[in-house]
């Protein structure tokens, strides 16, 4: 059995807690379902209160986890389900030592049960896809999927897999046997993204809410709020999406994906103070790649220079820690890359994603690398295939416009400048402005 500091977290650090947090955050990335709503079945469920009469709530949901195993250190279960609970809890403080005590749970659950054990299984696939390791995720999707058929968790594992590995077909497939099997908030949630992806928003939309009605706990109804305010940011209706960020944030104050969604649609309406308030408080909570980009190309489009360069610096020495510890890189780190850093090193990391995660946003990164890189021919290959699905998506498809104008192609790179604008005038706060300006040129032009 795993000594207390397996299972137990660590005192506070000293200092600042950012520092201790950044160092980590490339390597272990975000999937959009995998620990944001993974679904546990009933016996998996976290406590979220101490046991006793009158106890206190617990804000730790693996502390009654944690009370459980030791009580019981030879329960295959209980160990199964604190790694679970571990891994959640990593979505929202990005922190790798909550993994590692995750894979630790998991993998004790798995010496006292090595077989049939979907539980563990399912939470390995994961943990490892909350790493960006997508192949082994999905080895130990199979397994649990093989080892209970009828566990609605394994199959939105292996989905979220699929779906990464861009094995879409096969991924819809899992949905679907996910959701006939328990159609609760974690299946809606994914059979959204599923159409989210084939670019049916009204359906997403429609399935999203429905996650919201069954949500059963804060965080679930937090979750499918994201994604509701994500998908009315995504069709231009910014004062939608912040209510709705705004309505999750009072069932789960603090939730970091929150706090970036709700900063994105105040900086669509134009309200720059509370946008950096809730991007500030976003990286305090979990300082991810996207955050730290999303405050730094705000910053950077209301001229603080060195404000912005204080996030750009943060990413940078993220970077250094991916490649010192051979991580995999983030399509955000790309992106960032090619267009504060160097092109050629950002089309070689996107390469190194590609290989790991050929996923329709890691082709929109290589493609607007190659286009940084001048390698537009190659680039516009790229660019399709982020597109190829049909999924709604402004940069996607302003990283294709500017492409195609590279290549001269006029006409294709105002049909994609028009989509873009139609999807969502506002959707980033220096790229914007840089569409509508490219398109009035070629206005003029003709």
């Amino acid at each position: 059995m795993p000594g207390p500091t397996d299972i137990d977290p660590p005192p506070p650090a000293r200092g600042g807690r950012r520092l201790r947090n950044t160092a980590v955050t490339l390597t272990l990335g975000a999937v959009l379902f995998t620990v944001g709503a993974l679904g546990l079945a009933p016996q998996q469920q976290a406590p979220t209160e101490s046991s006793g009469a009158g106890a206190p709530r617990s804000t730790d949901p693996a502390e009654a986890l944690r009370a459980r195993v030791r009580k019981l250190p030879a329960d295959p279960a209980g160990w199964s389900s604190l790694g679970m609970a571990y891994v959640q809890q990593a979505r929202s403080t990005a922190d790798a030592a909550t993994y590692t005590r995750a894979e630790a749970a998991l993998r004790k659950s798995l010496t006292l049960q090595p077989s049939g054990n979907f539980a563990a299984e399912t939470g390995m696939g994961a943990l490892e896809a909350a790493r960006h390791r997508f192949t082994q995720a999905l080895t130990w999707a199979r397994r649990a999927t093989t080892s209970n058929p009828y566990s609605a968790p394994a199959q939105g594992v292996l989905a979220d897999a699929l779906t990464q590995l861009g094995r879409y077909e096969a991924s819809y497939a899992a949905v679907q046997r996910m959701t006939d099997l328990r159609p609760d908030s974690s299946a809606l949630a994914r059979a959204s993204y599923s159409w989210e992806l084939r670019g049916d928003t009204a359906r997403a939309r429609d399935l999203m809410n429905k996650s919201l009605q069954a949500a059963g706990t804060p965080a679930e109804k937090a979750f499918a709020l994201t994604h509701l305010s994500t998908l009315a940011l995504e069709s231009g209706n910014p004062r939608t999406a912040a209510g709705l960020a705004g309505t999750g944030l009072a069932a789960l104050p603090g939730d970091a994906a929150l706090l970036e969604a709700r900063a994105r649609a105040h900086t669509a309406l134009g309200q720059d103070t509370q946008a950096v308030a809730d991007f500030t408080a976003a990286i305090a909570a979990a300082p991810l790649p996207q955050y730290l980009l999303g405050l730094g190309d705000l910053q950077r489009s209301l001229g603080h220079r060195e404000k912005a360069e204080e996030q750009d610096d943060v990413l940078r020495a993220q970077e250094k820690v991916r490649r010192a510890t051979g991580g995999v890189p983030d399509v955000d780190g790309v992106l960032f890359e090619a267009d504060h850093g160097d092109p050629d090193t950002a089309v070689t990391m996107a390469r190194a994603a590609l290989r790991q995660r050929p996923f329709i946003a890691v082709h929109d990164a290589i493609a607007w690398a190659l286009h940084r890189a001048g390698r537009d021919t190659e680039a516009i290959e790229q660019a399709d295939l982020a597109l190829a699905l049909g999924t709604v998506s402004a940069p996607f498809h302003y990283h294709r416009a500017l492409i195609n104008q590279a290549l001269g192609r006029t006409g294709a790179a105002e049909m994609d400048l028009r989509r873009v604008l139609d999807i969502d005038p506002h959707f980033h706060p220096v790229d914007a402005p840089r569409a509508r300006a490219a398109l009035s040129r070629i206005e003029s032009d003709r």
